[in-house]
């Protein structure tokens, strides 16, 4: 098999270009190390990192950026745990300063999270529209988690965000991807007028074939964190991760057949030996 038939473009969003499809959070790992070693085996360009200051620091004291090699990673700044508008753009601007100061260049960009309720972490779509805005008219390039409603993530893309990132369950609950339907309609929707545009499965899956499906409906990325730091062996499992988004990208490239009541014989039907002993149809062959 040529190189050729498996190329593939790479992700753009803003004026980052990736090449791994799969963007990995840097929270609730045991230790630094584990996270260390689960980004490297994940194959990840992007992570992201909570800009609250106290948050660059584990129980221990220990500086999260001291474990991430910030020379081979592009941060992604983001606003977890901002419930309004005012305080998700304080916290971007905060992360871009920390960035701007450690070089990075992840300071252009900001993953905005705005949530709505506590006990789902799901997001309230009109601080985070109000936030988004701000942000992009103020040069951000904002990659925007959402829920799986077409109609918002239809008004974050007019306000100017760099990518949509529908969640494919509620933020840390493995539940997986539970409206495909939705994601079907957000997909063609945003890349109707723009067949490039950025939509990252961001939150939910729980294991690496969520992740497979993730792609194959169509996303162009998926973000993730605890399906990796919560798993028995989170190396493993990011490895599993990163073989999950290939899969699923080359599978949704390759296309899949369609979905039929009845089998369809994979073998030629010339020369066989046997007779049909039931009806007229040509289906009852296996390979």
């Amino acid at each position: 098999m040529t190189t050729d038939a498996l190329s593939d473009s790479p992700l753009k969003i803003g004026s980052h270009t990736l090449n791994s499809r799969l963007l990995v959070g840097t929270g609730r790992y045991d230790t630094m190390e584990q996270m260390r070693d689960s980004l490297d085996a994940s194959g990840t360009e992007c992570v992201t990192v909570a800009v609250r200051r106290e948050r660059l620091y584990d129980r221990t004291g220990q500086n999260i950026l001291d474990f991430i090699d910030s020379d081979r990673y592009i941060l992604l700044p983001n606003t977890a745990g901002c419930y309004t508008a005012a305080d998700a753009v304080r916290a971007a601007k905060l992360g871009r300063e920390i960035l701007r100061t450690l070089g990075n260049p992840g300071s252009d960009w900001v993953k905005l999270e705005v949530l709505g309720d506590s006990k789902t972490l799901l997001p309230d779509p009109v601080e985070t529209v109000a936030a988004c805005e701000q942000l992009a008219a103020d040069g951000f390039s904002v990659l925007c988690y959402t829920s799986d409603c077409p109609v918002t993530a239809q008004r974050l893309k007019k306000v100017g965000a760099a990518a949509v990132m529908p969640a494919g369950s509620p933020i840390g609950s493995g539940a997986g991807i539970l409206n495909p339907n939705n994601l079907q309609i957000i997909l063609e929707y945003l890349k109707e007028d723009d067949e490039d545009y950025p939509v990252i499965i961001d939150a939910g899956v729980g294991t690496a074939s969520d992740v497979s499906v993730a792609m194959e409906l169509g996303a162009d990325g998926v973000l993730l964190n605890t399906a990796i730091a919560h798993a028995r062996e989170p190396v493993r499992m990011a490895h599993a991760m990163r073989m999950a988004v290939d899969a699923g990208r080359h599978a949704a490239l390759a296309g899949r057949i369609p979905r039929r009541l009845y089998g369809t014989a994979s073998s030629p039907q010339e020369g066989v030996i046997s007779t049909r002993p039931y009806g007229s149809q040509a289906n009852e062959i296996g390979s």
